[in-house]
């Protein structure tokens, strides 16, 4: 393994880390309340977030005092959720433990960790390179599509799902809480 590779995947497991320490602390704040999110209203709050981004990017000034890295955070654990909601279907109550939670948590981040691994491997840490402007389209483009694959009911021709949506919003986030965090410096 390449230790660019090497680096990426420590960098990948370190703010997987403070996601799930945060998603854990919702979770005791809040229960497991977003198990009532049907797909449109959880792809409307994936599109608030990164469209705050997006906004921030632009005008260089947050009058809310949070900046574009924690919308990054966000949109991991929504982008989490979403493959939760999407294996298990929205529920009109709260039907799982915070310890179930976390468990599909695990599952899911672990997933999108996999993922990320083959995917950096063939485009050589492309992403090292990119702007984190790129990321945030790139997920502003990836919500669009769930949006009009919601509207087709799942019925796509040859296109990708909305997991694999999922799975590149969580990882282009990734890239840019990176790019935000641990190599602000460097970017």
């Amino acid at each position: 393994m390449a230790n660019n590779e090497a680096k990426t995947n420590v960098q990948f497991e370190q703010v997987i880390a403070e996601c799930r320490s945060l998603f854990e602390k919702k979770l005791h704040d809040y229960g497991a309340s977003w198990r009532i999110l049907r797909p449109a209203s959880l792809t409307d709050q994936l599109f608030i977030k990164a469209k705050r981004i997006r906004s921030l990017e632009i005008k260089k000034e947050s009058l809310v005092g949070e900046g574009i890295r924690p919308e990054f955070i966000a949109l991991i654990n929504y982008g989490i959720v979403g493959l939760i909601q999407l294996a298990q279907g929205f529920s009109d109550t709260v039907d799982i433990t915070p310890a179930e939670a976390m468990t599909l948590y695990d599952h899911y981040a672990q997933e999108a960790l996999a993922l990320m691994k083959r995917k950096n491997h063939d485009y050589d840490e492309a992403w090292r390179g990119m702007r984190v402007s790129s990321y945030t389209d790139f997920i502003l483009t990836k919500i669009e599509r769930i949006k009009e694959i919601e509207n087709l009911d799942g019925g796509t021709l040859v296109s990708e799902g909305i997991d694999a949506n999922y799975m590149d919003i969580i990882n282009y986030a990734v890239f840019g809480a990176i790019k935000l965090g641990v190599e602000d410096k460097e970017c």
